[in-house]
This record gives structure tokens, sequence and C-alpha cells, in this order.
């Protein structure tokens, strides 16, 4: 019995049925890994890549929503009108006798459907992020909800004046909204703005989550996890299932039998889900280092941008009449910043401080050199880059955060060794500050 093969097709089969759950169990909870991983952003550190920021959902000018007339960032609606009809068909009886018989269909058929969403804030304790919402998913909460006939003012005066074919004229009306002033929880690819020196967070077709929803981060992560769990289960029943189908007729109820072969379906899949767990948390590893230096790659960027502005800003300050001492302090202090290595930055053997502070006091005390248009427009390019800086030191040392944490704790730390993944160092910087953006908020 333990060669038949009946029971090793049937075992065969349940295994590779169980495959593609296992590989959708492994998919959510990779999805919940990558929300876990990556840290909610205070709106202030937000930079370019993956985020997570959660606020209020505010902007400039409301929208006002069709049916609940609720002032809001984004709504959509539906109005569904009811049908039924009777259908009469034909069928071969188990004599093989035509007859005719009569039955009720019904359904809800959608004749009206809209909505409107516009780019909003959100707000925290520290600023705000624009948001584009275009092509993100938007989960909003239920506004309305209303069925009615057409005695109804909203039968006619929200919905077509017509009629679909067999109609019971019952309406349903429906609207979703994201309402101004709650919280919301985002997630998305940032990048920066072209008008300002500020982030912003829009939809990206390589990010793995575009969406704007009012639920919590934890629930987002929960739903994942739970759907995760779910297939896992239901997988690990079908493959054991498979193992004794197979056995169960010519076991004759030995319960030794049918642990063998139950067992064997059960070891089959469990093998397979760790090999996959196994690859995809080292890819999930990897594609979170590949997010660290990527963060790095922005910060190298405007760190020799800045460095390039230094020669000249050096310049102006040796033709300026400023007081000796003033400018001996000030020259050093961009000496020292222009030897600054970008590699020894990231290495953690030098450190990074903002020179903006120091211009701008030089600039508050002797007025005349804002008269000059070389010096303003090396300070507005200074401050625009230090800015730049800032942001993208907060995203940089949020995400090594994260991924220094999941190479240190037990499983992952095994395949970080395997694959020589090591901790990152932290951006150290002083003295680096964000532009303030303002902006008036509806009420």
């Amino acid at each position: 019995m333990a060669t038949d093969p009946y029971s090793i097709l049937l075992l065969s089969g349940g295994l590779i049925a169980s495959l593609p759950l296992a590989y959708f169990s492994m998919r959510a909870a990779r999805k919940r890994r990558h929300i876990r991983d990556t840290p909610t952003s205070k709106t202030a550190g937000v930079f370019i890549g993956d985020v997570e920021v959660k606020g209020t959902a505010e902007i400039d000018r409301a929208l006002v929503s069709y049916l609940a007339e609720r002032r809001c960032v984004h709504y959509e609606w539906s109005v569904a009108e009811h049908w039924r009809r009777t259908v009469v068909e034909s069928y071969t009886d188990s004599k093989g006798n035509r007859r005719t018989r009569t039955r009720v269909e019904s359904g809800w058929t959608t004749v009206a459907s809209g909505g409107e969403s516009r780019p909003f804030y959100v707000l925290d304790d520290t600023g705000h992020i624009l948001v584009r919402p275009e092509g993100m998913t938007v989960e909003g909460r239920t506004v309305f909800s209303l069925s009615c006939g057409p005695g109804h003012a909203f039968y006619y005066g929200r919905g077509p004046s017509g009629a679909i074919a067999n109609s019971t004229f019952t309406r349903q009306f429906s609207e979703t909204a994201v309402p101004l002033h709650e919280p919301v929880f985002v997630m998305g690819r940032a990048r920066q703005r072209a008008d300002i020196v500020a982030a912003e967070i829009a939809h990206d077709r390589d990010a793995r989550f575009s969406l704007v929803t009012l639920r919590s981060e934890d629930d987002v992560a929960r739903g994942y996890g739970t759907t995760g769990w779910l297939l896992g289960i239901l997988g690990l029943v079908v493959a054991t299932a498979g193992g004794l189908i197979g056995v169960v007729g010519e076991a004759q109820g030995d319960r030794a039998v049918l642990a063998l072969w139950g067992g064997m379906g059960a070891a089959g899949y469990l093998a397979a889900l760790a090999l996959l767990w196994a690859v995809m948390t080292f890819n999930a590893l990897v594609a979170l280092r590949e997010r660290v230096r990527r963060g790095w790659a922005n910060i190298d960027v405007e760190l020799k941008r800045r460095a390039d502005l230094i020669p000249n800003l050096a310049e102006t300050v040796k033709g300026a009449r400023l007081h000796e001492a003033e400018t001996q302090r000030l020259l050093a202090l961009l000496r020292s910043q222009a030897a600054v290595d970008p590699a020894a930055v990231r290495e953690g053997r030098a450190a990074v401080e903002g020179i903006a502070p120091a211009m701008l006091a030089i600039a508050e005390a002797y007025p005349d050199l804002k008269t000059g248009k070389n010096f303003l427009a090396l300070q507005e390019e200074l401050t625009r880059t230090e800015s730049r800086i800032a942001l993208a030191r907060t995203y940089y040392n949020g995400t090594v955060t994260a991924f220094n944490a999941r190479i240190a704790v037990v499983p992952d730390s095994a395949l970080a060794r395997i694959g020589g993944l090591r901790p990152f160092a932290f951006f150290e910087a002083k003295g680096l500050e964000r532009e303030a953006v303002e902006v008036e908020f509806a009420s």
C-alpha cells in the first residue's frame, strides 16, 4: 500500500494544490512585513523613497461630496437600481423528457456613479506633506447610504431620469469619502516637489503600496497577517488531506497508516513553506538594504552639491568687509566642511555641520551683503541644499533603524549572516534645518 500509485498520485496532487496557497500566504506575510519595516515618518522627515505617514487630512479648498454634502478631500458615489424578471427555460429531466420551468432572477445595476479627488495635505505635529491621490487606492468611509423609491427627492433629484428594464423602482444611493480633518494613514512613494524644496507622496507603479486609508497602520498590517495565516493553514489542510484521501480506503482505520501519509503531506507542505519563507525573507532584507543605499545616494548627491557651493561662498566672504574674527571663524567653518568626505560621513568617521545658519547670521549682521546678487543666490541655493540634506537624513536614519533591527533578531539574523548583510551607521549632522512651507488650510 505504501507504493500504491493511486495513493502517491493523490499525495502529490495535494502538495501541488497547496503550493499556490503557500505562495500567496508568504506574499501576504511579505506585505505585512513591508508595512512593519517601513518607518512611519513625521511629515517633516519625509524625503525620497517608500514612506508611511499619518495625520489628519487637510486641504486649502475643501471638496463637498455629491450625496452627503460632506466637506472632504476625496469622495466616490454610486446609484444602483434594483430589477426583477421571470425567466422561462427548457431542461431535460432525469428520464430524458423535455420540460419547461420558470424562475425569478433579481439584482442591482449601477445606473450612475462619480466622484472627485484633489491633492491634499497630511498634517501632524511637525508640519504637513502634500499627497497626490491620483492613481492611488483610496479607502474612504461610508458617509451616505439610502434606499428609496420614486417618492423620495433623491430618486430623480440625484439619480437618472429614466428606468432600466424590469425595474422595481427601488434605488440604492451610496457614498464614501475621506472627510476633512479626519485621521488618515498614507503609504506610497515620496518624491521631490517641482515647485519648492519639499517632498510629496504620489502614485508610483514600482511602489509596493500606494494607499490612502482611514484605517490605522496596525489594522492594515493585521489584515495582511490574518490573510497570510488563513491561507497558510488552508494549504496545510489541503496537503494533509491529499495524503489521507489516498489511503483512507485501504487503511481500514489503521491510525498509524493514516498518520504516516497525512504526516508526509504535512511535512512536504511545511518544507515548501519554509523554503518560500527563507527566499522571501532574504529578498525582503536585500530590498530593505537597497532602500538604505538609495537613501544614502540622495544624501551623497546633496553633499556634493553643497561642496561645489562652498568655494564660491568662501570667495564671497573674503571679498566682504567683515570683522576679522568673524571672517576667520566663517572661513574655518567653510574649509572644514569643504574637506568632508561623503564616504567618511557614511562610515561615521566624519560629521556634517550646517553652514546656512552661519551665513544667515552674517547676512543679518551685515545688511550690505544682501545687496550683492551673487551672495543672495549662493545663500538661497545653500539653504535649499541643506534643507534637502535634512530631509534625506531623517528618511535615511529611519530606514537604517528598520534594517539594523531586522538583521539583529532571530531568525532573520541567520539569513543576514549567510547573505553577508551588515548593519549601517547613522548619518550624524548638526545645524541642518528644513525650510518651512506655509499653507493656509480650509477650516
